[in-house]
């Protein structure tokens, strides 16, 4: 769970058998800033955070680096934007069960949420995933 009251994470992660990703958004509430620093999993041999962009009619992924994250504002993950990138999955990830992620910040340190998994495609899950206090 995380270490502050201040940052509020939800978010989801999509079916995959060897690779998948995840969107989360992050809203910090308190009065000082931080940084996403990285993420990790027990689910996956490898997680890295990317941005994705269109580059000439190409999409084009690369490590996001530490995102800053000022009081009051959000980081928010979208298809075709920034995600969680999960590879070499331990199990396939299937729609209905829960995806354990840790998030590592430079202030908080580790903040742990299970997000719902979703099928490919399918955009948010209505009731949303768990919120770090």
């Amino acid at each position: 769970m995380a270490k502050t009251p201040d940052l509020h994470v939800s978010g989801y992660a999509t079916a995959g058998l060897a690779s998948s990703a995840a969107y989360v958004t992050v809203h910090n509430g308190g009065r000082t800033a931080d940084r996403l620093l990285g993420a990790s999993s027990s689910a996956a041999a490898s997680v890295t955070v990317h941005d994705s962009s269109n580059v000439g009619g190409v999409m084009r992924m690369r490590s996001a680096g530490a995102i800053p994250l000022a009081p009051g504002r959000m980081i928010e993950m979208k298809p075709g934007g920034m995600h969680v990138m999960l590879m070499g999955l331990k199990a396939p990830l299937r729609p209905g069960t829960k995806l354990p992620l840790t998030l590592r910040f430079a202030r908080a340190g580790a903040v742990t949420v299970s997000l719902p998994v979703v099928p490919p495609g399918s955009g948010a899950p209505s009731t949303g995933g768990h919120h770090g206090h």
